[in-house]
């Protein structure tokens, strides 16, 4: 039984090895193919993709190809990032019930209980689907941007109207109720840092992602297509 296990540990990394993966070191650091340290870390986790290794509580190298591929995005717009240039949430119909409510109450699949001025949720019933659980207190779920808000403005939402900028922070298309400690935990993260707790959902999530990015003119790096590409093979098939 022994040498099965060393024979099967010793095919695997093998096969890690040969098909390129992601190694994460020791230290937890996820080194890709184009880190400087991919052939000389030795002891290592494999994981099939970067993101994969991310969400495992890996962390990039300093200097990575993804961090320098991204510096010039960054640099001009990252510090200048402000929530209040996307706006609050919108009541377009003047009903006194904002994106916020609105949503929980669209995505409930019971009855709602809402205030006594009726403009606000505070129970329902709503199946998150980054983790797949089911909350009954409004108090419990955030309302995430799929695409965040920042990741946006680093990405080209800089150069946008307000007009434009409160159009997508308002978006339903990219709004989802979730639980609060997730989304907390997510911040600002694209999808090649991060991606939801359940794995069913995220053939979903990256396809609804890469949808709103075009849609909207998000601008990406080379290195950023070609992993968006390889993230949606990976997930959701050819």
């Amino acid at each position: 039984m022994k040498y099965l296990l060393i024979t099967l540990l010793i095919f695997f990394s093998s096969a890690v090895n040969s098909a390129d993966l992601v190694k994460k070191s020791k230290s937890g650091i996820c080194h890709d193919t184009s880190s400087s340290y991919y052939e000389r870390t030795k002891n290592y986790t494999p994981f099939y993709s970067l993101n994969d290794c991310l969400s495992s509580g890996g962390r990039l190298p300093k200097g990575s190809s993804f961090q320098k591929s991204n510096a010039a995005t960054y640099s001009q717009s990252a510090s200048k990032y402000d929530r209040s240039y996307f706006g609050n949430w919108a009541d377009e119909d003047r009903d006194c019930i904002n994106t916020r409510h609105e949503l929980l109450m669209k995505q409930s699949t019971s009855t709602i209980d809402t205030g006594s001025n009726r403009c606000t949720v505070s129970r329902g019933r709503w199946l998150d689907p980054y983790t797949g659980k089911t909350f009954y207190e409004a108090r419990q779920v955030d309302i995430d941007h799929l695409v965040p808000l920042k990741w946006a403005w680093d990405h080209g939402a800089d150069k946008w109207s307000k007009a434009k900028r409160v159009k997508f922070a308002n978006d339903e298309v990219n709004l989802f109720a979730v639980q609060a400690s997730v989304n907390r935990q997510k911040g600002a993260l694209g999808m090649l840092e991060w991606l939801p707790p359940a794995r069913s959902f995220h053939c979903q999530y990256v396809l609804r992602f890469t949808r709103i990015v075009k849609s909207y003119g998000l601008v990406l790096s080379e290195y950023e297509q070609r992993k968006f590409k390889e993230l949606k093979e990976w997930k959701c098939g050819r």
